[in-house]
């Protein structure tokens, strides 16, 4: 995919050095002595790594001056390649199109001085495991798994926070300004990115289902890692099953569970038809606006490059969109089970109060659920929570 593309070739941007520092300037010792080498002559002063660091953070600049910028301040060189793993979460592992992605970069960016080790993974779950530990220096996985690294970008996923994909191009544009620059680093982590998956819609085995009180009694697949949607499942009265990003859909297609929320581009991959067949359907309203996020441990990472990073994944948002479209394009509208408008309206307030008590829980985070707030009303000021927000 594109915006994986965009990473491996923005990652190149911290390849070369050309000033001297003989303190520390915000760079670490291996930096300070590679700048000792490459350029003996000069010296990187607080006063111009200020200035550098403008330069690449002024989206009026161009590509070229705020990369060059960038890469005075990292201390990267060609002789000696900048060397990080990047780990990759696929479910088809190597053979997955994210993986091939990745991997087919990696001979380019040698050429840029950037020796990259691109590992697969089949397991979320390993891949943020190895990021905490440090054998991973950026891992890509979901925004609901990054919730635990970032909880203010581990929010953009909350549940009804975001009704279409116009609301969340607008999101995704504000979290790749430098304004926002700050919320992206929680701890040791960075967020080096977010590119949507698209929205996540109910899938149920029996088309009667069509509401939540009809979902009472019913076996629900829940994240296992996740116990707030276990607990938001029994509220219902329905019955959660834990499980994997893996296992839910095995579940669901030989009848374990009965009720399972996924984008629609999982339809075809997943094969969710022979869990619906014959009776089922997917409820024609989306829950949430589903993400990948691009994690990596900051001390890797120089802001400067982070920054870019996030413009470039945002830069990709049209052609992702394009593609994602391409693939809910393949579920036969027969599958889809209409629902009237005033139960939309009913649903919009049940989850209000959801995202309520799980800021309240600590659980999301207040400053994103009032941006997203906010966006809401700039697409529709007519809505009740604009004159009278909670949010």
């Amino acid at each position: 995919m594109r915006f994986l593309r965009l990473f491996f070739l923005s990652s190149l941007l911290a390849s070369s050095v050309f000033l001297h520092a003989n303190d520390a300037i915000g760079l670490s010792p291996d930096q300070q002595a590679e700048l000792a080498r490459s350029a003996p002559a000069m010296e990187l002063t607080p006063a111009l790594e200020e200035k550098l660091r403008a330069i690449a953070f002024d989206q009026n600049r161009t590509l070229d001056e705020r990369i060059k910028a960038m890469q005075r301040i990292a201390g990267f060189s060609l002789d000696e390649p900048l060397k990080r793993q990047i780990c990759i979460w696929d479910i088809a592992g190597r053979a997955g199109p994210v993986f091939k992605a990745a991997e087919d970069q990696r001979t380019r960016l040698l050429q840029y001085g950037v020796d990259l080790d691109v590992q697969p993974y089949t397991s979320e779950n390993v891949v943020a495991e190895d990021l905490k530990a440090g054998l991973c220096d950026a891992a890509l996985i979901t925004g609901l798994r990054g919730r635990q690294f970032n909880k203010y970008t581990g929010t953009v996923d909350a549940i009804g926070a975001l009704p279409t994909k116009e609301h969340m191009q607008i999101l995704l544009q504000v979290l790749a300004r430098p304004e926002s620059a700050g919320k992206m680093t929680s701890g040791e982590y960075v967020i080096l990115g977010l590119a949507p998956v698209g929205a996540a819609y109910v899938f149920v085995n029996d088309r009667s289902i069509n509401t939540l009180a009809k979902a009472a009694g019913k076996r629900v697949a829940v994240l296992d890692y996740d116990p707030v949607q276990a607990e938001m499942v029994a509220q219902i009265g329905a019955t959660p099953v834990a499980s994997d990003i893996v296992s839910a859909p095995n579940k669901f297609n030989n009848g374990v569970v009965d009720v399972i929320a996924a984008p629609l581009v999982a339809y075809e991959v997943l094969e969710f038809y022979k869990g619906m067949e014959p009776d089922g359907g997917i409820i024609d309203y989306p829950l949430a606006q589903i993400t990948m996020q691009l994690i990596g441990r900051k001390e890797k990472f120089p802001d400067e490059l982070a920054q870019l990073l996030r413009e470039e994944f945002y830069n990709s948002y049209n052609l992702i969109m394009e593609r994602l479209d391409i693939e809910a394009a393949k579920v036969p509208q027969h599958w889809m089970i209409p629902i009237p408008q005033k139960d939309k309206k009913e649903y919009e307030i049940m989850m209000q109060e959801a995202r309520l008590q799980l800021r309240q829980k600590g659980y999301y985070d207040a400053r994103m659920l009032t941006l997203q707030r906010k966006i809401r009303c700039k697409l529709d000021a007519s809505r009740a929570e604009c004159s009278n927000p909670v949010e």
